[in-house]
């Protein structure tokens, strides 16, 4: 079922983005912003009129989180909006305008939750959240198995899928799982412990295959 977006502003919450970003080293920090707008009824309406802003310019106007973020992450890398920074959270996907620094906030599924995967062989990065329009990996296009087992044994996935255009693949998994992540590509393969609650990372780069 579609859930109704919700939109809400936050005062310095480019600022907030900015860290998370700066966490995640797959995009880059920007100048802070203050919450100028008014207070009140109209701060409500100015929000909402600013995060549906953001959202029409980029081509994702009526999209809910999960509709944005399969959007954005399977375009190809050189299609992507240049202004529009993306941010996977465990509950909800941040939208910032760098060149107005209008943000739009769109809840994520409430029993699911979204996990960036770039395997590699031979070079990576630091990343805590996924970024849909900075982060890269080093396999785009290339076809990898991946497996889930949840703490108990049972394999939750368990599926050959190709990487996207940015080395990423996209993996909606129930909440509050606890596992591990085997992925396997030309024989070479890496298993790495993931967890899916609320404070837990959505982009997950030390999948070493060897």
């Amino acid at each position: 079922m579609t859930t109704t977006p919700r939109f809400r502003r936050r005062a310095l919450a480019a600022v907030v983005t900015a860290s998370w970003l700066t966490l995640s080293a797959c995009g880059t920090t920007q100048s802070d912003q203050a919450d100028q707008s008014p207070s009140g009824q109209n701060q409500s309406e100015s929000s909402q009129a600013e995060a549906t802003e953001v959202l029409d310019q980029n081509g994702l106007a009526d999209m809910d989180a999960r509709g944005v973020i399969e959007h954005l992450d399977t375009m190809p890398v050189a299609e992507r909006p240049t202004t529009l920074l993306a941010s996977v959270q465990p509950t909800e996907l941040v939208l910032t305008d760098t060149a107005g620094g209008s943000i739009a906030t769109l809840p994520m599924p409430d029993e699911q939750f979204y996990l960036s995967v770039a395997p590699y062989e031979d070079q990576t990065h630091d990343c805590l959240f996924h970024s849909l329009t900075t982060c890269l990996g080093e396999m785009a296009g290339e076809p990898v198995d991946i497996t889930v087992t949840d703490e108990t044994g049972r394999t939750v996935v368990d599926e050959t899928r190709t990487a996207y255009d940015n080395g990423f693949v996209g993996l909606w998994l129930p909440r509050d799982l606890t596992g591990t992540l085997t992925v396997e590509h030309d024989g070479k393969s890496s298993t790495v412990p993931i967890a899916t609650g609320d404070d837990d990372l959505t982009c997950l780069t030390t999948a070493h295959l060897t």
